[in-house]
């Protein structure tokens, strides 16, 4: 393995500052040194918050991010950075979640990509939003998300 593929990252390695909106964000990525192989990446991100865009509180959700990888990998600082920089842009839950999924999946060019959103409650309503690029892939093992309905006292 060379750090060739590591010479264009800008954000890993030094101090950054967290980006002011989604749309100021850089993803950043490298070459996937084992794209012969179809395997799955699964990122969590148990405590994602953006705002709500009419009363400007807060909403939280627990994102489950997997992915095939095709021709490149997503450098995670800076998949860290782009999923913080939510915390001030308001936005529904779908769009939050849609748009982080089309994102990724337009920069990646993975074989297969599929989002789960899993939102808590504001006013007693729970919302899920799941989203993927198309059929699962057979050859390769895909968990369960892992994530339980809500519940609540029930």
């Amino acid at each position: 393995m060379t750090k060739d593929i590591y010479r264009n990252l800008r954000q890993l390695g030094g101090e950054t500052r967290i980006p002011a909106s989604p749309a100021e964000a850089e993803l950043e990525r490298v070459p996937n040194p084992q794209a012969d192989v179809a395997y799955n990446v699964r990122f969590t991100a148990p405590e994602f918050t953006s705002l709500c865009p009419m009363t400007g509180q807060p909403d939280f959700a627990h994102l489950v991010i997997d992915y095939v990888p095709g021709p490149w990998l997503v450098e995670s600082k800076s998949l860290k950075l782009f999923l913080t920089s939510f915390r001030n842009h308001g936005a529904f839950h779908e769009d939050c979640t849609i748009s982080i999924a089309r994102r990724l999946a337009d920069f990646l060019e993975p074989q297969w990509l599929r989002i789960g959103g899993y939102w808590y409650p504001r006013g007693g309503i729970p919302i899920d939003v799941f989203w993927q690029t198309g059929p699962m892939p057979e050859a390769v093992w895909i968990p369960d998300q892992g994530v339980p309905p809500y519940r609540g006292r029930g």
